[in-house]
């Protein structure tokens, strides 16, 4: 008897490699770089140069360990969750506790210095505000915090394409900066100078300038986040992670080179310049490169503050709704808003901290209150590495960190040193964090302690090779005939049967699920099971979450390595639903399997008509037929329709190979029509009670939208139940994936007609 299994939801694993590397440049190119750079130079002076290059190495030590752990943990979460299951005790909820705390607080360094740059982009207007600068500031944080936190509220969110472009402009005007600033250093006469001398306050302020910018090397451990969401996560996240890296330090190192070199500071030295200018020290130095630098200056900084903000009002957001769903606080912020489909109070608080650091603390004692607790995150993440080495050597990594555990233990002494320095320069900060994490010990031992729940590793990757029907049900007409199918062919090769639910959410939306979308989907399935328990198969349901449904069912097909897709059709009704049906083609283009599309029809087969033409997906159709005509007892009439002008031979190999994989226990008959006509042949030998079995040709999207493809047209023509079989399509060459990527960001949203699945 088949086991009922609990449906699992996920979501869509649609980020490429180009998308999530971006995702952590464009966390990484954020404000830190546009704000600190000025602070930090008057902290090191030139020495800031090694501090962003030190910095970087530490970086890289910690992010291997994101690259390990994220992939062998590819799903939403990150640190939070590999804490929690590697140390005991209070760790995991702490990690959490302290990552929610540590992206709200970046949220209000981002918020300052978007007021800092919008200040200064009003001046450029001539538009003086009635009230002091550092006031100004403050109120434009305030204003900017609570309108992204209604974005965010609303369900706006930005997506890994629109994340990817804002990333791509960002390094862009960087680049921009860099090339021309470098142009006009080595044109100075003894620029040379500008650097000398290179640490005025020693190590120290080395240390110290390390501490103040960590911040800004943070962001590749968003990548680990978006683990649930990223194609073959454990190839891609630790690339993404490394590639993240090599991209953003050596900008990092020549910007600082360059704002040190193209400031004209007069008779005092460029780095004291610099940090009295403070967040505005990277718009000077774009003045004294070229006319509107530093204007061009303004526009990054704002666009990198706007974007930071949004992003990490949501992930600070997300952290605090994963910790209401284990429970580790109150279910209240686990909650989706009925209309907006966002976790309204989990975003609601986070709110309440980023407005509450923005005001009580001046700029430098924000980020470095932000830096102590990454840096504290990372310690224990590090930990965690070397513990889930000794208590799960059996995940499937897609990297290991070599030298294991000495790696690790080293990044977990600097990082360490590196936040007792920054007492130094920020006793607020420390004060600030240990007042948080005091709270975060008192809440764990008064109420999270018996209630959190312990964490199961979602988003199972298949890597066995049993046969697995994956079956997308939308239409509940559709639901048992296509179950029963599915069962066939489950039975024949001893497999079981993927029933999917695609639940999709707006482009502008994050991926959190729709109570109302789940449940229908939830109706679905355990209706899908108990069709599927009947017949004896194993049923899987699961749920997936998705931006597009064509990437909802490719994606699962790859994770659970499906080897049959079993799809649903309605009757093409006009030319619009031709035009804009654009699920099936999309599937058929990009499966990773072959694709069955089924049009149930009245009855039970008196026999199957299956016309014939020489090509892959034909042969992988009679494949198809064998067991199901073999179930309905029921005779398979070959059609072979032939141009009167091509020699009748010429088809006769072709014709046996499939007679043979027929097999001789299928009561096969053979009939050849000489037509030019191919689809009115068909029709002309179609009886009212068959079942039309047929392969799809290799015609792209587009040629069967202008010209039509039998199948398609036959079924639009016919009501006989109908099956359209098509074979994977060959790789393609390297220049179509070339422009496939290029143009992706460009695809329109396919439009959800429920009558498919």
């Amino acid at each position: 008897m088949a086991q009922r299994k609990k449906i699992e939801v996920r979501l869509a694993r649609e980020m490429t490699l180009f998308q999530v590397t971006m995702i952590g440049v464009g966390a990484m190119i954020g404000a830190g770089i546009f704000v600190l750079t000025g602070i930090a130079a008057g902290v090191a002076g030139p020495g800031l140069i090694l501090a962003f290059s030190l910095n970087g190495l530490i970086a890289f030590l910690t992010a291997m360990a994101y690259a390990e752990l994220g992939s062998a943990y590819p799903e939403a979460g990150g640190g939070y969750l590999w804490v929690k299951e590697a140390l005991p005790g209070p760790n995991g909820f702490l990690s959490g506790w302290m990552s929610w705390f540590a992206h709200a607080v970046a949220c209000s360094l981002y918020s300052l210095g978007f007021g800092a740059y919008f200040l200064e982009t009003l001046k450029y207007l001539h538009i003086q505000l009635p009230i002091p600068e550092d006031l100004a500031v403050k109120a434009l944080a305030v204003f900017v915090i609570l309108a992204f936190g209604y974005i965010n509220f609303k369900g706006a969110s930005e997506t890994g394409k629109a994340g990817a472009l804002v990333s791509v402009g960002k390094v862009a005007i960087l680049m921009v900066f860099i090339v021309l600033g470098l142009w006009v250093v080595f044109h100075k006469p003894n620029w040379q100078v500008a650097y000398q001398p290179f640490l005025p306050k020693g190590w120290g302020g080395v240390f110290l300038a390390m501490g103040l910018t960590y911040i800004a090397f943070e962001g590749y451990e968003v990548i680990a986040q978006s683990g649930e969401e990223v194609e073959n996560p454990k190839r891609r996240i630790p690339i993404a992670i490394f590639l993240s890296l090599a991209i953003v330090i050596p900008i990092y190192i020549l910007v600082a080179f360059v704002s040190l070199g193209v400031v004209e500071s007069g008779s005092i030295p460029p780095y004291q310049f610099l940090g009295k200018l403070k967040e505005l020290a990277i718009v000077d130095a774009a003045r004294h490169i070229f006319k509107g630098g530093g204007v061009m200056v303004l526009i990054g900084g704002l666009l990198s503050t706007l974007s930071a903000l949004n992003a990490t009002i949501y992930s600070s957001s997300r952290v605090s709704f994963a910790m209401g769903r284990d429970r580790a606080l109150p279910n209240f912020l686990s909650r989706v808003h009925p209309k907006t489909k966002s976790p309204h109070w989990a975003i609601f608080f986070s709110v309440l901290i980023i407005l509450w650091m923005a005001l009580a603390l001046p700029i430098e004692d924000v980020a470095s209150a932000a830096d102590i607790m990454f840096l504290l995150l990372f310690v224990q993440v590090n930990f965690a590495l070397v513990k889930l080495r000794e208590k799960r050597p059996d995940l499937d990594r897609g990297f290991k960190v070599p030298a294991v555990p000495f790696i690790p233990y080293l990044a977990v002494i600097l990082q360490i040193l590196i936040a007792l320095y920054l007492l130094r320069l920020s006793p607020k900060a420390w004060f600030s964090t240990a007042i948080w994490i005091a709270a975060g010990v008192a809440v764990y031992q008064g109420y999270a302690k018996t209630r959190v729940l312990s964490h199961v590793p979602g988003g199972r990757i298949y890597t066995e090779t049993r046969y697995r029907v994956l079956v997308p049900v939308a239409n509940p007409a559709h639901v048992p005939f296509l179950i029963h199918l599915a069962s066939i062919f489950a039975r024949e090769h001893q497999g079981e049967i993927i029933g999917l639910f695609v639940s999709e959410v707006p482009p502008t939306h994050p991926l959190y699920p729709s109570p109302e979308l789940v449940e229908r989907g939830e109706k679905l399935l355990l209706m899908a099971q108990e069709i599927a328990h009947r017949e004896g198969v194993a049923f899987h349901p699961m749920v997936t979450i998705t931006h597009r449904l064509s990437y909802g069912i490719l994606s699962t097909a790859r994770e659970e390595n499906a080897q049959l897709i079993l799809m649903g059709r309605a009757k093409r009704r006009n030319l619009w639903d031709r035009m804009f049906n654009t699920l099936f083609d999309a599937v058929l283009q990009d499966a990773p399997c072959p694709v069955m599309i089924v049009r149930p029809g009245p009855d039970e087969p008196s026999r199957f008509l299956f016309p014939l033409a020489p090509n892959p997906s034909t042969r992988r159709a009679a494949e198809l037929l064998r067991p199901v005509a073999q179930h309905y007892k029921a005779p398979v009439h070959c059609l072979v329709v032939t141009d009167p002008r091509s020699s009748p031979k010429l088809q006769l190999v072709f014709v046996q190979s499939i007679e043979k994989i027929l097999g001789p226990g299928i009561d096969t008959t053979i009939e050849e029509i000489r037509s030019p006509f191919t689809e009115e042949a068909i029709l002309q030998a179609v009886h009212p009670t068959d079942w039309i079995w047929m392969g799809m040709g290799r015609g792209g999207p587009w040629e069967r939208f202008l010209l039509g493809s039998v199948p398609e047209n036959i079924a639009d023509r016919t009501e006989n139940t109908l099956f359209m079989v098509s074979e994977p399509r060959i790789k393609k060459r390297r220049l179509a994936v070339l422009w496939k990527a290029a143009t992706s960001t460009f695809s329109r949203k396919e439009e959800h007609i429920t009558e498919e699945s």
